[in-house]
């Protein structure tokens, strides 16, 4: 189980949504005897069924990882890993001990696996198009067409209905405001893109001591 101290805990359902799409490569983990297995893979989460929804995945049919999974539904963990960084101490108004900063959701559920080919087609056609909408001329696969068609007896399919998230944003809340802003502002300056999307989840704490997002 994830240990998310209670300030670093995120309970905003619409954030940890956001992060699960749009870092949607994950670690998918489940146990099988004194060894768990370990699989790096691109997933898609739907919002439904209620209360967390679904996520959606395949891996290659060589992987023994599914062959692991003998009961009806078999309980996994999937790791979306969001930005991080390394704060400097330097960049504190009191100098401190480095740390690292991130974001990660922990979602824990029930595997089954797809068994009807237009299950498994559907499913790739959404993880497909996840990637490729975001380009500028998208490729669609064309499953008549031989090659890729013969392709699907070397997948497999599998569907994760979510029973609990544990989320855990470590954006410096403990922290006072005037290290936050000048923790973000050095994140904003670097230059790398990773660190601009970790300040961005920073909440912007105001003159009151309130935060925005």
């Amino acid at each position: 189980m994830l240990y998310v101290p209670e300030h670093f805990r995120e309970g905003h359902r619409e954030r940890i949504q956001t992060l699960m799409r749009d870092y949607p490569f994950g670690i998918l983990v489940s146990g099988t005897g004194d060894q768990p297995f370990v699989s790096h893979l691109p997933f898609v989460y739907e919002p439904s069924p209620e209360p967390w929804g679904r996520v959606l995945g395949h891996l290659g049919r060589a992987n023994p990882h599914w062959q692991s999974w003998t009961r009806p539904e078999t309980p996994v963990l999937v790791i979306f890993q969001g930005p991080h960084a390394y704060i400097s101490p330097s960049w504190y108004a009191t100098t401190d001990a480095p740390t690292w900063n991130y974001a990660v959701v922990h979602v824990s559920g029930s595997l089954r696996l797809m068994t009807e080919e237009d299950q498994l087609i559907a499913m790739l056609d959404r993880l497909t198009d996840q990637s490729e909408s975001r380009r500028p001329a998208s490729w669609k696969p064309d499953w008549e067409d031989a090659r890729l068609s013969n392709q699907l007896a070397g997948v497999v399919g599998f569907e994760i209905r979510i029973t609990e998230i544990r989320a855990k944003f470590k954006l410096g809340q403990n922290r006072s405001l005037e290290d936050q802003r000048r923790v973000r502002e050095q994140l904003l300056r670097s230059g790398r893109s990773e660190e601009a999307e970790l300040a961005r989840l920073m909440p912007i704490p105001d003159a009151d001591g309130c935060g925005s997002v």
